[in-house]
C-alpha cells in the first residue's frame, strides 16, 4: 500500500475519532450524520498527515523494529479503509439528500463490516493470526488512533503543543474508551481479568498526574504508559472483533448442518428407491450428522468441526452419484428400447417373430423391481441387433441412425 501524501507541511496534531451516532438497524438522523461526515473527512485529513510523519519517522529510523513495522503497515490499511467508507458515506449522503432508505444505508455503513480492511490486512502485530478483521467503522477509527498513539512513541516523536497535561488528558479519555471495551467482553476469567488490568492503569494515571504536578520529570513513564494503553485497546478491539467473526462462523455451522440432516433424509430416500429398482445397486452408506454432535464454540474445536461437516458433505456428494447414477442407467435403457420399438414400427418389422421375442423380454426384464441392469443392457443389446437383421432380411437399404450401428455387436 503507497503512503498517502501528507496534507501539509508541518503536524497538524493528533485528532481523535469521533463518536458515530445511532446505532445498527437504526436509521440516522439527518443533522447528526452530517455532523459526523464533516467530523470523520476532519480525522481522515488529519490521520493522512500523521502516517507521512510517522512513515519518513519510520524510514529515518536506523533500524525500525518488527513491531512498528507491522503496526504501520496495519495504520495504512486502517485509514485506507476508513477513507473509502467515508468516500460511500459522503455519496449516499448527497448533501442531505436523504430519505428513509438513506438513513438506514448511511447505518449500516457506520456501523457494518469494513470489508475493504478485511481484503487488505495480513501479518502484522494486531492480526497474528494472519486473518482479515471484521471491524466497524467507529471501531477502526479507534484502533488508528491507539496504533499513532504507540507508533509516535516507540519513534520519539511529539505532537506540536502537546504537552504533559494534554497527553494526560488524552490517556483519560482513552481508558473510558478501554472500559467501553471492557464492559462488552464476555463475563468471566478474562473480563475479570481485563477489568483490573485497565484499573492498574487508571491509577498509574493518576499516581503520574499527581507527580508531574508536583515538577517530577514523567516524560518517560508517560511513554511507557501510553504504549501499554495503546497495546490493550487494541487487543480488545481485535478480541471483539474475532469473537464477532467466531460467532458468525458457529451461525453458518449451525446453518451448515441443518442442511446436511436434510440432504441425509434425501439421500435415504434415494438409497432406498435405488435399491428397490436396481440390481445390483452401489453399496455405500449415507453419513450420518449426528454422530458429529453439536456445534461447539470454542474457535479450535469449531474449526475442526467445520473441517469434519466439509467431509461429511463430500462423502454425501459420493453416495448421491453413485445411486444417481444406477438409477440413471435403468431409465436409460428404458428409453433406448421404446426408440427402438418406435423405429421398428415404422421400418414395418415390428412383428418379426425375433423382435417380437427379443423385445418382450428385454421389457419384462426392465420391468422387474429389481431390474437386473446388466442383464437388461445386454437385452436391448440383443434386440438391436435382431433390428438390423431384421431390416436387412427385409431388404430395406435405410441407413441404420449412428446410435443404433454403434449397438450391433
Amino acid at each position: 500500500m503507497s503512503l498517502p501524501p501528507p496534507g501539509a507541511a508541518t503536524d497538524p496534531g493528533t485528532v481523535s475519532a469521533p463518536a458515530a451516532p445511532g446505532r445498527l438497524g437504526q436509521p440516522l438522523d439527518p443533522g447528526e450524520a452530517g455532523r459526523y461526515l464533516q467530523a470523520l473527512d476532519l480525522w481522515c485529513r488529519s490521520r493522512r498527515t500523521e502516517l507521512a510523519l510517522l512513515d519518513a519517522a519510520a524510514l529515518a529510523a536506523p533500524r525500525a523494529e518488527a513491531a512498528t513495522t507491522d503496526d504501520l503497515m496495519l495504520s495504512l490499511a486502517l485509514w485506507k479503509a476508513v477513507a473509502d467508507r467515508h468516500a460511500v458515506l459522503v455519496a449516499t449522503w448527497d448533501g442531505g439528500r436523504v430519505g428513509p432508505l438513506e438513513r438506514e444505508r448511511l447505518a449500516a455503513l457506520v456501523w457494518g463490516r469494513l470489508d475493504a480492511l478485511e481484503r487488505r490486512t495480513g501479518p502484522s502485530a494486531a492480526a497474528d493470526e494472519g486473518t482479515g478483521l471484521s471491524l466497524s467503522l467507529p471501531e477502526g477509527c479507534r484502533l488508528s488512533d491507539s496504533l499513532v498513539a504507540a507508533l509516535r512513541v516507540r519513534l520519539g516523536l511529539d505532537l506540536a503543543g502537546a504537552e504533559v497535561t494534554a497527553r494526560t488528558r488524552s490517556l483519560r479519555a482513552q481508558l473510558e474508551r478501554v472500559r467501553d471495551q471492557v464492559a462488552g467482553e464476555p463475563p468471566g476469567v478474562r473480563q475479570q481479568e481485563a477489568a483490573a488490568r485497565s484499573g492498574r492503569l487508571a491509577r498509574r494515571v493518576a499516581e503520574l498526574t499527581d507527580k508531574a504536578g508536583r515538577g517530577g520529570d514523567v516524560a518517560g513513564l508517560l511513554a511507557a504508559l501510553e504504549i501499554e494503553a495503546a497495546t490493550f485497546e487494541r487487543d480488545l478491539i481485535v478480541g471483539a472483533a474475532r469473537r464477532r467473526q467466531a460467532g458468525q462462523r458457529v451461525v453458518a455451522a449451525r446453518a451448515r448442518r441443518v442442511e446436511l440432516e436434510a440432504r441425509e433424509a434425501t439421500l435415504q430416500d434415494l438409497v432406498r428407491a435405488c435399491v428397490a429398482e436396481v440390481e445390483p445397486a452401489p453399496r455405500y452408506a449415507v453419513p450420518d450428522v449426528s454422530v458429529l454432535g453439536p456445534v461447539p464454540n470454542t474457535p479450535a474445536a469449531l474449526e475442526h468441526y467445520l473441517t469434519r461437516l466439509d467431509q461429511v458433505a463430500r462423502a454425501m456428494q459420493v453416495v448421491q452419484d453413485a445411486y444417481s447414477q444406477a438409477l440413471a442407467v435403468r431409465h436409460e435403457l428404458a428409453g433406448r428400447l421404446e426408440a427402438l420399438t418406435v423405429k421398428a414400427r415404422a421400418l414395418g418389422v415390428a412383428a418379426d417373430p425375433d423382435l417380437e421375442r427379443s423385445r418382450a423380454l428385454a421389457a419384462e426384464t426392465l420391468g422387474r423391481r429389481p431390474c437386473p441392469v446388466a442383464i437388461a443392457e445386454q437385452l436391448v443389446t440383443l434386440y438391436a441387433s435382431y433390428l438390423t437383421a431384421a431390416v436387412e432380411r427385409g431388404g430395406s437399404r435405410q441407413p441404420l441412425p449412428p446410435d443404433d450401428q454403434e449397438a450391433r455387436p
